[in-house]
Parts: C-alpha cells; structure tokens; sequence
C-alpha cells in the first residue's frame, strides 16, 4: 500500500513515498532506459484577491453578531504539546472525557513543576500553553476515582453486592477505587502569537490559522468545564429551559457556536444560536415509548429498542453511577437467571453459587419493589461474556447524549417551529449568552491579553433594488419586498398541454373538480389545458402492496388504454411529503418512458396552491413563467455580450445513519443564450461523503467523454445557436473553506479538461463562485424589530480581511431571523467589477421558476440541490447489488462499487424535470 498523499500531492513533502513495489524482474536485454522528463510543477490556484467595495443600492445600517476583540499580547508564543494519557499498564486510554479528567488532576497537582501555567486542552492530543513549560519532555503519574462513577449514594453497598451478578464482583468494586494514569507531555511545536496579527491582515498561513485553532480550543475548554455537551465550535448547558420536544423521544436542545474569525474589522469573536439534537433523559421506559410511539412498554418492539439504546449511558437508582448500555436481556426480568455467590461455601471451602434470577435478587435481596419489570426484558450494562442486568425501571438515561439519526418530516417541522427566534429576541439570547459565559474570567484568554466587546458590530449595509421582470403580453414589473403574484397575469411563455391524464393512487379527492379549476387557473395564465385522456384509478387490492410494485401495475393499465406516450401526466399521491411511491414514480417516468409528471398530495386546493402547480408543470414543459427584463432586452453586464453559461453544482449525501449510500452530484447549466432562466440538469452517483464532483471529466476512450461537462457544453452549444460559451460562470454549493483550494484544482481542472477535450483550441474564461449557507453569521436592523430587507448586501467589516466575499440577502425573511448566503469569489477571469457581480448574483436570485418570491441563494444551485434530492429519492429503492458497477468515486480505501444511475430519456433530458 502506498501511504495515503496529503493535499499536495507528495507523502513526505520530497516525492518520497514508502514501500514502493520491487521492480520488474525480467526487463529484456535490449531496453535503453530513457531519461525521465520532470514535468514543470503545475501553478496551483489560489482564492483571488477582493476587487474593491460595491457602492450601488440604498445605505443601511446595521448590527451583526460578530463581537470586536482586542489582543494586548502579540510578542509571545503558544506551545503546543501532543499529549498522552495511558493507564499504569501502558493500555492507551479510550473513554471520552477522561482524557479533561485527567489533565485538569495533572494541573492542579504539578502546578509548580508546569511553572504555574494555565493549559488549552482539546480533550484529545493536543495541549497548549502561552510561553514553553520547564521541559520539552514532562511525565506525571495522577490518581483519579474511577472515570466514570461519582460514588455511591448510601444505596449499594460498597463492598460490591451493587450487582446481580455477584461472581462479577471485582469488577464491580472497580469503580470504587482508584485508577492510576500515565501523562507524557512532549514539545510539538510553537506558534507565534504575531499569527493572530497576520491572519487579521489576511496572511493566510498555516501558523495563522493554529493560532486561530487555539483560541477556538480555549472557548470548548471554557465550555466543558461547565458541564457542557460540546458538538465542535458549538456548546450546550444542560438545563431543560433550552430543550424542546419535537416527538419520538428527541429533544431539540438550544446552545452556542462560537469561533474566533479575522474580519475586515480586526479579529472577532462570532456568537450565534445553535440547536443539537439530544435523548431525552429520564426513564429508559419512557423514552422507549416515545420513540417507538407505543401505548405501554409490553407493546415495545425489543429488537429495535436494542439497536435505538446500545452505548448509551444510563445511570440507576440503585446506585449514583454511571453505565453505559451493551445490549438487553434475551429473557424477561422475572426468568433471567444469573449465578449469585452464596454466603455458605461447599464442604471444599469454595464459595457456593446458586441461580437466581434477576426480579428475585432485586425484590428479595436488595428490597427493591419492582412495579412492572417482571415481564420486561433486563438493560445489560456488562460485557458480553459477563453479562450485568438491571431491571428496566431502574435505569435513567442521561442527559445532553446526542441524537444523530436523520430526523423525520415532521420531527423536523417541529424542530423548525420550535426553534425560531425573531431578529430582536435572538439579539437578546446572545448578549446573555455573552454574559454569562464570562470568557474574562477565563485564564488562558487572560494570559493572552484578550478582551471581548460586549456590543454588537456595527456594519454599513446597502440594499440592491429588486430586478424588473417580464410577464405576459408584454408586460414589466418590479416584485415589492422580493414577492410579486400572477394574480390576473399570463405566463411570459406559457406552454399547451394537449395528451395528457390524471393518476391516482388512492387519494381520496374530488378528481373531477380538481380537474376542472385547473383547467380554469390555466386559462387565466395563458396555459391551454385540453380535457385529461382519462382519469388512472388504483386498484384497491394493489393498496397494500409495495410501492413499485404499485407502480407497476399503474403503468400496465396506463399502457393497455392510453393510445400513445402522453406528454403529461398529473399523479395524485395519497400522503404529502415523503410518499414511498414518489421516488418509483417519478423513475419510471423520467428513465423508463421519458414521461413529464407532476405530483401533488391535495388537501387543502385553492388557486394560490393550483398556481404553484401550474408554474411547476409549466417550466417542466419547456415555458417559462417570467424573466428578467434584462435577459429580455439582452443587457445583463458582461453576458449578454458574450455566449455565457451559468453552472450551479451540488453533492447531497445520504441522511446520517445511511452513510453507505452514495452521494448524488448535480450540475445544472443554462441554456438558450442570452437566457439565463432556463436550465437542465445532469446527475451522476459517486462514493458515499465524496464532497468533490468526480465525473465531471470521465474519459472513455481517445475519442469518448462520458463526463457531465460534455453533455451540459453540448446542450448550450445546441440550443444557442451553434455558439460555445466563451465565459463559464460557476456556482459550487455546499463546500467549507478548507475545500476552496480542491473547488479550484481538481474540479475546475476537470472542467477545463473537459473543455480541451472537446476543442483543443478553446480557451473559455472561467468565474467560480462558493455559495455557503451554514455559517453563524447574522445580520440585524438598528432600532427595527424586523428582518434586513431583500437585496441587503454586505461586503466590508465582517468579511475576510483578503479574500473576495460578500454576504447576501436576497430573500424576504418572513419567519425567523434571516440566514444571509455568504458568497465567496474565488476566481474571476471575465473581469465583474464588484457591483456588476453582486448584480448578477442578486438577479439569479429571481429567476426561480417554482415560486414568485426572490430565493436565498441563486436558482442554479437551488436546481442542483432539487435535481441531487429527487434522484436520491429513485435511489431508495434500488438494490445496490444489481445495478452495481464499480466506476469512479475513489475514497481513501480504493474504489467502492457504485451503482450507476439509470440515464433520463432522451424526451426529457433537458427538460426541468427538477422544478
């Protein structure tokens, strides 16, 4: 194996890599070795540089939750040691959080061998400290009562009878002694604390960013000794005035992020609310019955239960300690025996054992009235040979243990509801939260001289004026506080739907009225609707079957009546959101029968609902519902001069608990230039948790490219007039600023060797533009309770301090507090000046054909995202053993197979099939 490379390409930094294959052993007598070329290093690309400041649009002022911090200290050093804890016997130590434990007892011991110095731990390998400890190399020996018990509470007796399986004893007394622990110390490295200067300046550097990386380690320190669950930069208190049910035994739970960031502004500290998902504690049982949403506990299903509780901790009545959870009993409490030491010994003095099961040895030996445990099975908190039971009644879950399943649909919409703030209420949980969390009091920032501000940034805002956009008939409108509706307007290019018919399995609905007002509501927008061919009915009998096999039969009666392919079909699904047959359905007609469909789950029908529908059947079928008045009149800075194409790209992984899945790229790109609101899409599988896109260049052969790129350059090169694009404007989705540095050279590389490949010639000038919507930071207006207004855009203070970026709002938030897009520039050939690219960004913002409302990030990536998500929907169902095929997506491990996706038909490839 050769060792894995790092970012650069090399092992070691020289070329070198380890172990590389012996030889050829044969090489024929007659070869001449021929002198190696070295081929000149490739320059790599780095994030561009800002241009300058926007000045379009209305002035406004106002706050963000970025607090200024002021370092007195710039001369010293960290030191960073690596750190490690062992037990006497040299075992190396596994257990979360003993590794605090065990620092915190080596400082308040050896503090006059460490020189009084105060530490930055991480909690794993990583010590640091402001100036060098007295040694490059220190070992402590300390003493801690067990890890994880905080002694007994007078009920179990402490020379061990606390089981019910007293022939495990000693291992029982265990946790009432000591344990002893090994710490070694040793130098890694130092940092200078200049970096934190540098990074404010924008001198990106490895020290600068370590530097970053300690202060960051001092708040998570500062958090974990206040008992707090810590999920990277974000910390949670236990207390349940922070917690929120959202159903099936989760509990929302309302924390903090906070990091440290180098802005514009000097260095800040970046303060925002965040939401974890937790157990929640109490009973065992009643978690159990909530999660599984049964009546009682004889109605739970113990094979889940067993999965759902493994590793968690649970702490019992019986005694104030903790354990953590390693299976469930096979049988219940009042038949689960286990060998008991009795007080007599046998006539050769070995201690006798007797079998007892566990309700007895609860009820008869420890007095323990057990009110429904008998029937139950026992939580085994033991190891697997040695088993130790505890009646289920006894046992409470811990609190602040994390949930990191996928949530469901309305799990999630709880959580949406219940975790929204108002901009002004949100203002006031973070100046408590700065409050109370009193970082002036904590030493190491102290020895750093840093102080935090208690204010609010202050930041001057500008607010863009919404785009003009074309309707019907002609027709110009300006969209007011980024809505606009089509009440008595025609579609700018409504489409006719002539051979088509309804489907539908089971909802129960007036199909006929529904029918009739969409016709109606079509007719308003200028969409003809001939009468449906016919109206599908399920069989009642397929209503239990499984979802394809619905499917199935659906399309055999559709086939055996319908004259020909229709061109639409309307499908009615029984439940909304997440319905098992959508994902079937929806395959069997975009790859089987190149089908448009459009689903809808009717309950509540009215004209805003039909509307929506309408817009989303329209731009299926190749109309569009409006423009902008810019695309319109060709006017657009810089592309409408020049062929242009506009890509969004997107990556969606499967839910957490299915990381086997394979993740789903996306890349959509306009079409029919000077247009910039028409797109397609093109969607490949790849490894599960790949972030970079690996197909977008995939040579077949000398002459053949099966890569996405081709394809999306073939369909504008087509449907704009015979014209390649000279300008390729890239929007990438869903990357960390710790990927911009792959975003530039490995995708783009692939995008311009796609490029080549096609035309050896050609030379497009490239934009490529991150668009990142998971960040903590928030935007508020002085003196005003409502959210920024849509258009607000923000380029100076709180941005980076070199690189290109800008924060926008585009949308009008309605609920909540706005989430701004923060959108980053890493490289621009074509030459925007800064307003000209804010502009564009801001218009692709109303381009959305599924709704009238200006969106939060612009419509390409929005497309990927729905084109990646309901791809991933056909993939439920697939069985990856037949339609494996090992292509692609390279992981660390070597390839993994990945099942190819089924290609859209021909008829509906460069349709918007996504909308």
């Amino acid at each position: 194996m050769m060792e894995q490379h790092d970012g650069n390409g090399t092992a070691d930094g020289n070329g070198v890599t380890d172990s590389l294959p012996p030889p050829p052993s044969e090489i024929p007598p007659n070869v001449v070795p021929v002198r190696a070329e070295a081929e000149p290093p490739k320059k790599k690309r780095v994030p561009v540089a800002r241009r300058g400041l926007g000045c379009k649009g209305q002035k406004i002022q106002l706050l963000s939750n970025h607090f200024q911090v002021k370092i007195s200290k710039v001369d010293g050093h960290f030191f960073h040691y690596s750190v490690n804890v062992t037990y006497e016997d040299g075992r190396a130590v596994d257990g979360k959080g003993v590794g605090r434990k065990v620092i915190d007892r080596v400082h308040a011991t050896y503090d006059t061998e460490l020189a009084g110095k105060d530490f930055a731990y991480d909690g794993e390998k990583s010590l640091f400290t402001v100036g060098a400890l007295p040694r490059n190399k220190l070992e402590f020996t300390v003493v801690l009562e067990d890890a994880t018990s905080n002694r007994n509470n007078g009920n179990a007796s402490p020379d061990g009878h606390g089981s019910p399986n007293d022939s495990d004893r000693k291992r029982l007394r265990r946790p009432y002694q000591s344990k002893t622990f090994k710490v070694e110390l040793s130098f890694a490295a130092k940092i200078p604390m200049q970096a934190i200067a540098s990074a404010i300046r924008g001198q990106d550097s490895e020290s600068s960013q370590e530097a970053l990386r300690v202060l960051d380690i001092i708040l998570r320190q500062h958090a974990a000794k206040q008992g707090c669950l810590l999920v990277r930069q974000s910390f949670f208190h236990n207390d349940p005035r922070n917690f929120a049910d959202v159903g099936g035994g989760v509990l929302g739970c309302r924390g903090f992020h906070s990091s440290f960031r180098g802005t514009q502004g000097g260095l800040s500290l970046n303060i925002d609310v965040s939401t974890t998902m937790i157990i929640q504690p109490g009973p065992v049982v009643d978690f159990l019955i909530a999660n599984q949403n049964v009546r009682d506990p004889y109605s739970i299903d113990w094979a889940k239960a067993k999965r759902t509780l493994k590793n968690l901790r649970i702490k019992t009545t019986t005694s104030n300690q903790e354990y953590k959870i390693t299976g469930i009993s096979e049988l219940p409490c009042k038949e689960q025996l286990f060998s008991l030491k009795q007080k007599s010994r046998d006539e050769n003095g070995e201690v006798e054992t007797a079998e007892v099961t566990v309700y007895d040895y609860f009820v008869n030996n420890r007095h323990i009235d057990l009110r429904y445990s008998a029937d139950l099975p026992c939580i085994n908190v033991g190891k697997p040979k040695r088993p130790t039971f505890f009646p289920l009644e006894l046992c409470s879950l811990v609190s602040l243990q994390r949930y990191t399943k996928a949530l469901s649909t309305l799990q999630r919409a709880s959580l949406v509801e219940k975790s929204r703030q108002k901009p002004q209420e949100r203002m006031n949980v973070l100046s408590n939260a700065l409050k109370t969390s009193n970082y002036d009091a904590e030493p190491m920032l102290r020895s750093c001289g840093i102080s935090i501000s208690n204010q609010f940034t202050q930041i001057d805002g500008r607010v863009l004026p919404a785009p003009k956009l074309k309707v019907g008939n002609g027709e110009d409108f300006f969209p007011r506080n980024g809505r606009w509706n089509f009440n008595n307007k025609r579609l700018v290019e409504p489409t006719k739907i002539e051979r088509w018919a309804v489907v539908n399995f089971s909802a129960r609905c007036d199909v006929r009225s529904l029918v009739r007002d969409l016709i109606k509501c079509g007719e308003m927008k200028g969409i003809h609707i001939d009468p449906p061919f016919d109206v599908f009915e399920e069989n009642p009998q397929s209503r239990r079957a499984p979802p394809l096999v619905r499917v199935e039969k659906m399309f055999e009666d559709i086939q055996s009546k319908l004259p020909g392919a229709p061109q639409f079909l309307l499908c009615l699904l029984p439940e909304r959101k997440n319905c098992d047959l959508y994902g079937p359905w929806k395959k069997k007609n975009l790859s089987d029968f190149g089908i448009v469909t459009q689903c809808m789950a009717p309950t509540r029908v009215n004209d805003q609902y039909l509307t929506n529908v309408l817009l989303k059947i329209n731009a299926k079928l190749g109309g569009l519902n409006s423009i902008l008045a810019v695309e319109h009149s060709p006017s657009i800075p810089l592309v409408s001069k020049v062929p242009t194409i506009i890509l969004g790209m997107d990556v969606s992984h499967g839910s957490p608990g299915h990381s086997d899945v394979p993740s789903i790229a996306a890349v959509v790109s306009s079409r029919q230039w000077p247009l910039i609101s028409r797109y397609r899409a093109s969607v490949r599988t790849q490894s599960p948790k790949v972030e970079m896109i690996d197909n977008l260049f995939k040579r077949i052969s000398e002459t053949e490219d099966d890569g996405i790129i081709r394809e999306l350059l073939l369909d504008f090169y087509v449907s704009s007039g015979k014209r390649k694009p000279d300008q390729i404007i890239i929007f990438r989705d869903g990357v960390s600023e710790s990927q911009f540095n792959q975003v530039l050279n490995i995708e783009l590389d692939q995008i311009i060797e796609a490029c080549k490949f096609l035309d050896e010639k050609w030379n497009p000038k490239f934009v490529v533009i991150v668009a990142q919507k998971n960040h903590h930071t928030k935007f508020f207006q002085c003196g005003s309770p409502d959210n920024v207004p849509p258009g607000t855009v923000i380029d100076n203070k709180v941005c980076h301090p070199r690189n290109y970026d800008f924060y926008l709002c585009a949308h009008a938030g309605m609920i909540g507090t706005t989430r701004p897009t923060h959108y980053h520039v890493l490289l621009d050939e074509v030459g925007f000046s800064p307003e000209d690219l804010q502009e564009l960004v801001h218009s692709l913002s109303y381009v959305y054909q599924r709704s009238t409302t200006a969106i939060s990030v612009v419509a390409p990536v929005c497309y990927a995202h729905l084109a990646a998500t309901q791809i991933g929907q056909w993939m439920k169902f697939e069985e990856a053993s037949e339609t494996s095929s090992s292509h692609g997506g390279m992981t660390a491990a070597g390839a993994i197979p990945v099942p190819q996706l089924p290609r859209l038909q021909e008829s509906v490839s460069n349709s918007m099939f996504f909308c």
